[in-house]
This record gives structure tokens, sequence and C-alpha cells, in this order.
């Protein structure tokens, strides 16, 4: 045993102990101790994109520690079989890293753990090469993951790159941004488990955050497709950062992902369940994936961690 699993079992052991109401308790008390200036920008940033709760020490809100409280207690199993499923040392350590800064904030796994060598998704000692790839961008926003993996791999490691964005405005930007390239499919979509029309709910702090909500919360309406029945072709690589809609539009790529065992790279940090779910939902839909975890974001929340699900046997 190395000492992250020490690390990790240790921890997760202490979490079966106690009770809800006294690892709440700790939380608190641990939150108490972060300098003030640190605690604001937490709970101005937990309250504009709103995905883990609201926090406001000041009017004695502290619904985000309760959610993350209840997380800890209720699927510590969860994490345990999360933890034996991922393949290496890294990512072990990273989910370590997000379990302990949830409870003590600590900050400094958290900085040991960040990816400061490859581009954003594309780790090289994970995904060493691509070649005549079938990309699929869900939430290509500017293009910056197609543009990454362009830089990574080469103009010619494509056969083509479906783009999906739902922002009418960022469209535009994205179609110029990858005007150079061929190939690219640009579609003004929304992918879901379902077929038919919704609605943008606009996030006034980037509309890299805005998602798919209904007519009570936006004015935009947007397309709404599946994966399945947008794209008939064979796959080989999905990326999903779409605001905590990558549950749904998993099950809407169903059949790509049990016939085609594409690459997934998928963004689990937009709700806390998300961190054991998804892997959970993509193992019951496909055993032959092996599970990694890297991570992109700051030091002091766990924002940009990705899940890399690298098929066994490539089909």
């Amino acid at each position: 045993m190395n000492i992250v699993d020490k690390n990790f079992y240790n921890l997760v052991e202490c979490l079966k102990k106690l009770d809800f109401n006294t690892i709440l308790s700790n939380i608190k008390s641990k939150y108490s101790t972060v300098p003030e200036k640190t605690r604001t920008s937490m709970e101005n940033f937990f309250n504009k994109y709103g995905y883990w709760g609201t926090l406001d020490s000041n009017n004695n809100d502290f619904t985000e520690i309760e959610e993350k409280a209840k997380c800890l207690k209720e699927h510590t199993n969860d994490f345990i079989k999360l933890y034996n499923m991922l393949k290496d040392y890294t990512s072990k350590k990273i989910l370590y890293g997000i379990l302990n800064n949830w409870y003590q904030y600590d900050f400094q796994t958290l900085k040991e753990v960040k990816d400061c060598n490859y581009k954003h998704y594309f780790n090289l000692d994970l995904i060493p090469y691509c070649q005549n790839e079938v990309l699929v961008d869900l939430g290509a926003y500017t293009g910056d993951t197609v543009i990454d993996f362009l830089d990574t791999y080469g103009i010619n490691s494509y056969k083509k790159i479906y783009c999906y964005e739902i922002t009418p405005s960022t469209i535009s930007i994205l179609k110029k941004n990858l005007s150079k390239y061929n190939n690219i499919l640009f579609k003004e979509k929304a992918c879901s488990n379902f077929i038919g029309n919704s609605y943008i709910t606009e996030n006034t702090e980037s509309s890299s955050a805005n998602k798919v909500g209904d007519s009570q919360n936006g004015n935009i309406s947007i397309s709404v497709t599946t994966i399945d029945e947008d794209i008939k072709e064979k796959i080989s690589i999905i990326k999903m950062d779409i605001e905590g809609d990558e549950q749904k539009a998993l099950d809407g790529g169903r059949k790509h992902i049990i016939n085609d065992s594409p690459l997934l790279l998928i963004s689990i940090y937009h709700s806390n369940y998300d961190l054991f779910e998804i892997p959970n939902k993509i193992h019951e839909m496909n055993p032959n994936y092996n599970f990694y975890l890297r991570y992109y974001g700051g030091y002091i929340y766990p924002t940009e961690i990705i899940l890399v699900a690298i098929p066994k046997v490539k089909k």
C-alpha cells in the first residue's frame, strides 16, 4: 500500500464512522479557518454558477457545505468503488485530493495533481496518438478544444469533427475560429436523452456556462437531439462539457458507446454525484473501458475534473 492508498482509506474509514451532523460540523469548522478573502471568493463563485449549492456564511446559508457532507456520508462506498476502478496512481491521488478538499479544505493536493504538461483533455501519457478520428465535441464553445486537439495531434489526425454548441453568439465565433479547417460540421443543437425543443438558460457570468433549461428560465429556443439520432457513422472520440447535462447526453449516445467503444473525455464536476455516477453509467453500458482522472482546475475548489475512459480493446 502506497501513501495515497493509505491517505484515501484513512479518510473514507473516518467518514464511515462519523454521522452526518459531525461531518457537517467538521467541514464548517475547517471552513472557518480559511482566510476571509478566499472564503469571499469561494462564496461568490458558488453563488454565480449554482452547480453545487449556495454558500453565504454571513446569512447562515451553508447549502453547498451541507450538500458535500451529504454526498460524503451517503456515498462513501461509491467513492471506494471508483477508487478501485481507477487505473493509475495519478487518478487515485486526484480522487483523494478532491475528497480531502471537500472535507478538510486541503489546497495542496489539488495543486500537486494539476496537469500542467498537456492540453486540456489531451494527456499524451494516456492518449499518445490520434489518427483518422471522428470526434464529437459537445460544448464546443469557441473551438478551444478542437484547436487543442489539432495542436496536440496535428491537422491530419481526424476524418471529421462534429461541433455542438447551443449559444447563437458563440456559434459565429466558433465557425470563424475553425474556418480554415476542413470536414468540421457545426451543429446549433443541444445533445440530451430526447429529441425535441427546449430553451437556453443563460448565465450572466459567462456564455460558456449557458445550459439547456425550460421556458420558465430562458427565452432562446434550441433544438435538442441525441448523439445516436444525429450521427449515423462510427464515432471514435466523444468530449463532453455541457454544464451538468453529461449524463443525459451519455444516455442519448448509448448505442454508439456500446457499438463503437469511443474514447470518452467527460467533464464530471458539475455535480458532486457525477464524480462516481458517470463512470458507473459508462461501465454499465459497456464494460470495455479503463478509467482515469485528470485535473485542470484551480487549487481552492475542484473544478475541471475530466474522466478519461479508454477502451480496453478498440472496436
